[in-house]
This record gives C-alpha cells, structure tokens and sequence, in this order.
C-alpha cells in the first residue's frame, strides 16, 4: 500500500517526471483516495496486483496450462503440442512464439546456466520443428536486445537470423519466422532496401498481422533507424489501408507512444489533437476488432494509458475491465517493474472516476 502511494506520489510531483513510462498527471488528495480504492480491486472487480499475470497482454488458458507444464516438469512437449495446433498464419501463434520465448528468457535470467533448458532441449531433440526454431530464434533476439552494448550483441543477433531463416525453410507459409527477423533487422540495421525486401516477405504472407506492424515500426522509429515522420508515414499508410475489422487503425497510437517526449512540459499534450485522433482510430479498432483478437489486448493495455492522461477515466476503467489480471503489454512491459506500472494507471483512473463523482455502483456497465 505505501509503494502504491509512493509511485503515484512520484507521478505528481512538480508536474516533470523525467522517464518514458511515467509522466505528468493531475491528482493530488483525491488520487491517493484512488490509490486506497485501488488497494482494494474487489470494488471493481479488478485483480490483487500479486495476482497479476506479467507473462501475458490477456488470458491465453491453453497457453497457459502448456506454459506451467512445461516450467514445472522442464518438458518441451507441451509448448510442441501446442504450436503444432496453432493455425501459422495466425496472430495467436505470433503472440504465444512471444510468450514461450520470453518465458525461457525469463527463467534463464532467474538462473543463469540453468533456466530455460527445456528450450536448447526441444532444439535438440527435435530440430526439424518449426516451433522449436521460431521460439528459439525470438529468444536470442531477447536476449541481444537486453544489452546492445554486449560485445556479443553482434554474434547473438546473426545466429538468431541463421536460425529465423530455418524456421522459415521449416514452414514456408508461417510468416513468424520472418517477423522475428525483424527484430533482427533492427538490432543488426539492415539497409532500409534489405528491410524493405523483408518487409515484403511478411506482407506477402501475411499483409494485414497486427503483431508484423508492431515489429516493424521499431524499425522505422527515430531511436533506431528511422524518425517520427517515416514513422508516422508507416502507421497512418497501414491504418489507411486496414480492412474492415482489423486492429491496424490503432497502429498510430503506438508510434506516437514510441515519440513521447521524455519530459512533459505541456499540460494539455495528451488531449492534443495529434494524440486524440491516434486514440480514436484505436478506440475504433477496438470497437470493431472480433473479442477474441489475440492482439486486441496489446491496443486495450496502450489505451488505458492515453486515456488516463488525457483525463478520460471512465473510458480507460471500461478498457482496464477487459484486460485486467494480465500486464504483459506496452507499455508496462517497458518499466522494470509491470505490475506496479499497471497498478499505479489502475489506482489514477479509479482516482479520477471517483473524483468526478463516480462509484463501482455507477460505472457504465
């Protein structure tokens, strides 16, 4: 309880926060009652933050139950089984390659030399597999991205791109393979000409992937390779061209999250027009998008934090209710801490609701 009051605490003070994951926000007396209504999820039926799951964006039972399988018995056979059902040019199998593989590169960073062995196990044992190659290829890319001034960040990157080329000779028709490469393409700097080349092979394969886009606009962002206009120039060209229930008109709120400023002088950016209309085309996206999007979540998790700074609680408590329970999204994810990240956008929405007037009784259902 005092943590939870101490980050929003950081949050207000002096209206300038320094860091990309928490920036300015309104409050004072009445957000720390919010924290303490916070403090107690039940009221709106939100989840304890010890219970909240980091491994996810939103719930996954299969996945799941595979995952806890697999990191109880050290046994590679369920996360096989699993990926060998998961149609290939799904988003879903984008989503649990992400998930499998951060799973090992979690555990090997819990214990170094150990964690994670049943991945080089199912590489071992079974090296024709498809999943194996494209959960193994994600994870060096994790793993090379942890550090890139690691004198092996090179060395890691070419093998995670030798081993994206197998896994795209094992199953030609799954685009993952090449979207991990774009990982790659990035931590390596492809040329824009080699990136485009690769970028064709995705789209060719699967020209609408939400999960694709998201991989790519790191590319062509100004911290890597690019800059906020190309950035902007992908985003908008994509969501232009998005067909009818597609998540892709929410890809612009991701590139402006991506161009935050690190220090918030201006108190009214979040209700700017640029960032209002990047959140009405994901608000769109997510009105449209069928519930079950694997990806749906990863737009709900970026909303709430727009919409919390733009002062807009009712409708960021509206996204929290679907994906509440799982942080496992940007922009948590950026934080060393998720859940607290998570935790503290929960506590300032249930804040500002309440300092509004509202209650769990009278929140739009």
């Amino acid at each position: 309880m005092e943590l939870l009051i101490f980050l929003i605490a950081i949050i207000m003070i002096g209206g300038l926060i320094v860091v990309p994951a928490v920036r300015r926000m309104r409050g004072g007396r009445g957000a720390v009652r919010g924290a303490v209504r916070a403090s107690d999820p039940q009221e709106y039926g939100f989840v304890p933050r010890e219970r909240l799951d980091v491994r996810l964006p939103g719930p996954d039972r299969q996945l799941i139950d595979a995952l806890e399988e697999v990191q109880a018995r050290q046994d590679w056979q369920p996360a096989a089984r699993l990926l060998a059902l998961t149609d290939a040019t799904s988003e879903l199998r984008w989503q649990r390659v992400q998930t499998l593989a951060g799973a090992a590169a979690f555990e090997l960073a819990q214990a170094p030399g150990q964690g994670g062995m049943w991945l080089r196990t199912w590489r071992v044992a079974a090296p024709e597999d498809p999943g194996a190659a494209a959960v193994h290829a994600e994870f060096l890319v994790r793993q090379a991205l942890l550090d890139p001034s690691s004198q092996d960040f090179r060395m890691i990157l070419e093998e995670a791109r030798d081993v994206c080329h197998e896994a795209a000779r094992l199953a030609p028709e799954d685009p993952v393979p090449h979207i991990v490469e774009l990982g790659v393409a990035r931590g390596l700097a492809y040329r824009q000409a080699d990136f485009e080349e690769l970028w064709t092979k995705v789209t060719k394969l699967a020209p609408h992937h939400m999960g694709a886009h998201l991989a790519a606009l790191h590319y062509w962002c100004e911290k890597w390779h690019g800059s906020q206009d190309r950035a902007d120039t992908f985003t908008h060209a994509a969501a232009a061209s998005a067909p009818a229930k597609s998540l892709l008109p929410a890809l612009p709120l991701f590139g402006v999250f991506e161009h935050l400023p690190e220090a918030n002088l201006v108190r009214t950016l979040y209700r700017s027009e640029v960032i209002t209309k990047a959140m009405e085309g994901a608000l769109y996206a997510v009105r449209q998008a069928p519930a079950d999007h694997p990806v749906l979540p990863h737009v709900r998790h970026l909303l709430v934090f727009f919409l919390v700074r733009a002062e807009r609680y009712a409708e960021a408590l509206e996204q929290l209710r679907h994906v509440d329970g799982h942080v496992g999204a940007v922009p948590w994810s950026y934080g060393v801490d998720p859940a607290a990240e998570y935790t503290v956008y929960r506590a300032l929405a249930v804040a500002g609701w309440e300092g509004s007037g509202g209650t769990p009784a009278t929140l739009p259902q």
